[in-house]
């Protein structure tokens, strides 16, 4: 995983594209979030952010000459309050492949004034129901969806669905459910939080942990205790010596003669 800095963009290529755009490349770099791109100044009409690890659609510095966002097959879920405000003159947005789940998640995207192309396809979104009639109406401009071309027979269909009280219900009802989850959960959300930092072990670990150093004899027996405590484990000296005894015990012909003897008395 590679965090968007200074090296990173400063050396990522950026180069003139096959339709005369400049545009920056950082693919597959594993970025797991946007940052730091007031370093380029503007100075791109596309960025590529293809085959990384983005969650949230965020962090967009004011770029008034961005015309494209390309961030197929990365894991963003939702879209930060500024987009807009932000990205101004984004025309293109792919999005193929992530992780946007509800009808309602795509309502930022309505305040893209001027976003034209979008591609949804392969989230989770793209199978719910009313998913092409509720884009088409959340952001009116776009003319090409999934990369078809949006009918005037669909904007009329998405224009009756959705007007009157039972379409106005139905819409804010899909913005609501949308709200909701975004508020219990985000992929990846929470996970450091959740996480305990390692405290090291207990003072009754650590005498175990010194006097099973001290006991050691052979290669084999450090090599053990190697592995125990690279997984985590905790030796027991006691309990390694009562397993000891019992192995030698076992192989012991003389001992199993007298148990023998024992049982025959």
């Amino acid at each position: 995983m590679v965090k968007l800095n200074y090296d990173v963009i400063i050396n990522a290529p950026s180069f003139i594209n096959a339709v005369k755009d400049r545009e920056l490349n950082l693919r597959g770099l594993k970025i797991p979030e946007v940052e730091n791109l007031a370093l380029t100044k503007d100075g791109n009409d596309v960025i590529d952010f293809t085959d990384n690890d983005l969650r949230r659609l965020d962090g967009f510095p004011r770029m008034p000459r961005l015309r494209a966002i390309l961030a197929s097959n990365n894991r963003i879920a939702r879209f930060g309050p500024d987009l807009a405000n932000n990205l101004p003159n984004l025309r293109v947005l792919i999005l193929t492949n992530n992780l946007i789940a509800e009808l309602g998640d795509v309502d930022p995207l309505g305040e893209l004034e001027k976003l034209e192309t979008l591609s949804l396809m392969d989230n989770p979104v793209a199978t719910k129901q009313y998913y092409r009639l509720y884009v088409i109406h959340r952001c009116p401009k776009v003319r090409v969806l999934d990369f078809r071309r949006v009918l005037e027979k669909e904007r009329q269909e998405a224009a009756k669905l959705f007007s009157g009280a039972a379409g106005t219900k139905l819409a804010a009802s899909i913005s609501a459910k949308s709200a909701s989850a975004a508020r219990t959960f985000e992929p990846g959300e929470g996970l450091k939080k959740a996480s305990k930092a390692y405290q090291g072990p207990s003072p009754e670990e650590a005498a175990r942990i010194r006097e099973a150093i001290k006991s050691a004899k052979t290669l084999d027996e450090v090599n053990r205790l190697e592995k125990l405590l690279q997984t985590g484990q905790v030796p027991d000296p006691a309990k390694d010596a009562r397993a000891a005894a019992s192995k030698k015990k076992s192989m012991d012909p003389n001992a199993m003669d007298v148990e023998e003897e024992e049982e025959e008395e």
